[in-house]
């Protein structure tokens, strides 16, 4: 396994969380309603296994987020704790199970997102189509937004997404472009535009998430955004990064509210479609509100 590496230049103590950075525990009839479902018939959801701190509130809307060809990934992102390592063979039969679950939940928008797969020739590309066909029989109303991979550039392979014409597709930059070879170590800032830009091209509505607390600079997020409005992206997420255990990168800076309210004024100004910005906000998060 292949563990985070974190520079000299990112060693240094800890930064105590602020006050104001607080986790509300979900609550709601509907989100009761949810969990009972998923311990009943063992269902997996990112939302319970990545600890969301939104999970509450988007049961509630009727959205989760579910993961898809395993749980170990071929990269070793610097904020990621999904387990490094050889993935298992792939399972054929997980997009119908993933199917069964969403018609079980009720799910009226799901999430579905996976590991990297740069062991595989297709990079995973085929079980993703298959999910979203699977889905979309089972459950015809409910509407998905897939949050990809780069395909590492294999372009026939992100064409596959595209000719399933999710109702949003999401890749995720996490981090500004100085930031990215720490980050996302096996990454590229500018292959991730590409990504967008051909969902776009392909006729897709798009959507991105960065992570804010790495040592950006306010300059560097404001030239984020003007790369992803370049790219056509439509939605855009912004939110903490909180360091998921010690060998990950730590937490340089907590982004204050206040900050968090600019860079949505900013962005929705710039042309986003929707811009989610916020300390606990996460890549899903109203997910159900970006689909227009």
């Amino acid at each position: 396994m292949t563990e985070p590496v974190v520079s000299n230049v990112q060693e240094r103590k800890r930064v105590p969380k602020p006050k104001w950075l607080r986790v509300k525990l979900p609550t709601g009839e509907e989100y009761k309603k949810v969990r009972n479902i998923v311990s009943e018939h063992k269902l997996h959801t990112i939302c319970e296994s990545g600890n969301c701190p939104n999970m509450g509130e988007c049961w509630g809307e009727g959205t989760a987020t579910f993961m898809i060809l395993g749980n170990i990934c071929t990269r070793s992102c610097g904020f990621c704790s999904v387990v490094t390592g050889r993935p298992d063979e792939v399972d054929m039969f997980e997009p119908a199970r993933v199917a069964k679950s969403v018609k079980l939940m009720g799910v009226k928008h799901a999430v579905i997102t996976s590991v990297d797969r740069d062991d595989l020739a297709d990079g995973g590309s085929e079980i993703w189509a298959m999910t979203v066909r699977a889905i979309r029989r089972q459950s015809p109303t409910t509407t998905l937004e897939t949050l990809i991979p780069d395909f590492a550039g294999k372009w026939d392979n992100l064409q596959r997404v595209i000719d399933v014409a999710p109702e949003i597709v999401s890749h995720n930059l996490e981090t500004v472009r100085r930031l990215t070879k720490q980050v996302r170590i096996q990454a590229k800032y500018d292959r991730s535009l590409e990504v967008l830009r051909r969902l776009k091209q392909g006729g897709m509505k798009t959507k991105s998430g960065v992570m804010l607390g790495l040592g950006e600079t306010e300059d560097e997020v404001i030239e984020t955004m003007d790369d992803l409005r370049s790219v056509g992206v439509d939605v855009l997420t912004l939110g903490q990064y909180l360091q998921p255990t010690p060998k990950h990168l730590p937490v340089q800076d907590f982004i204050h509210p206040e900050q968090f309210a600019f860079y949505e004024k900013l962005g929705l100004e710039k042309g986003f479609r929707f811009v989610e910005s916020g300390p606990l906000v996460r890549s899903s998060y109203h997910a159900e509100k970006h689909v227009f």
